[in-house]
């Protein structure tokens, strides 16, 4: 971090226009600035909690879907046509239509937030079903374990690592469409502030915008891992044995 600090300023430096690249000082003033009458938070808060409405919804979908893949392939070799199709198209290009259908406002947002994270998640969880030792399902099967139980005590313990990463992967995802979403389709939010700092040439206050879209990423981020520490020490354990 220091190197890019001292690269920056470097760069900064000399380009005569301080409009086209503030000095890392001009952004930490306009950033203790925002700070300070609560403009920051307050669109950092509303963007946060579109974030989890999101990866909550994303999540409650691509889960149990992806559970069904990976246990089903029949259900697998239906459904994965039209993911693989889906997947490739950016959540910004449903943006145009989603203004058609939701509007202005907090729905546009979560939805392509939503959008966007529903693809790792579910992957993910299909991975991690897929990575379920056979031996264990087996067991269970001999010692005449309903299948409901298999799944629930079996297979969703097994597969919890890689969902763990899954979803930290959606909750970047959701952060990387976040300034997009919120350009057009919100009145508020870190992406609304983007842009609106933009349109003033205020082009310090628009990178404080955006060094609080990675600190807030950095620390979702931090708490995922903390998460998948909590309830799933083992795989933790094991990577650490093999690194």
């Amino acid at each position: 971090m220091a190197v890019f600090f001292v690269v920056w300023a470097l760069i900064a430096r000399g380009t005569a226009n301080p409009i086209l690249l503030p000095s890392p000082l001009a952004v930490g003033e306009a950033f203790a600035a925002l700070a300070g009458d609560g403009e920051l938070f307050r669109h950092a808060g509303i963007s946060f909690g579109r974030m989890l409405i999101s990866v909550g919804i994303a999540a409650a979908i691509a889960i149990p879907l992806g559970l069904a893949m990976g246990l089903s392939r029949t259900l697998d070799a239906i459904v994965d046509p039209t993911i693989e199709v889906l997947r490739p198209i950016s959540g910004i290009a449903w943006i145009p239509l989603a203004l058609f259908i939701f509007g202005i406002g907090n729905a546009l947002p979560v939805f392509i937030m939503t959008y966007t994270a529903f693809f790792p998640i579910l992957l993910g969880t299909v991975a991690g079903v897929h990575g379920v030792d056979r031996k264990l399902i087996d067991a269970a099967r001999t010692m005449g374990v309903p299948y409901r139980a298999i799944v629930t005590r079996v297979v969703a313990p097994a597969a919890l690592p890689s969902l763990l990463v899954a979803l930290r992967l959606g909750v970047a995802a959701s952060w990387t469409a976040v300034v997009a979403a919120e350009l057009i389709g919100a009145p508020s939010g870190l992406g609304y502030a983007v842009e609106w700092y933009r349109e003033l040439l205020a082009t310090p206050q628009v990178m404080g915008f955006i060094a609080m879209i990675g600190i807030l990423g950095y620390l979702t981020d931090r708490a995922v891992r903390a998460l998948a520490t909590r309830f799933t020490p083992w795989a933790v354990e094991t990577r650490q044995a093999h690194s």
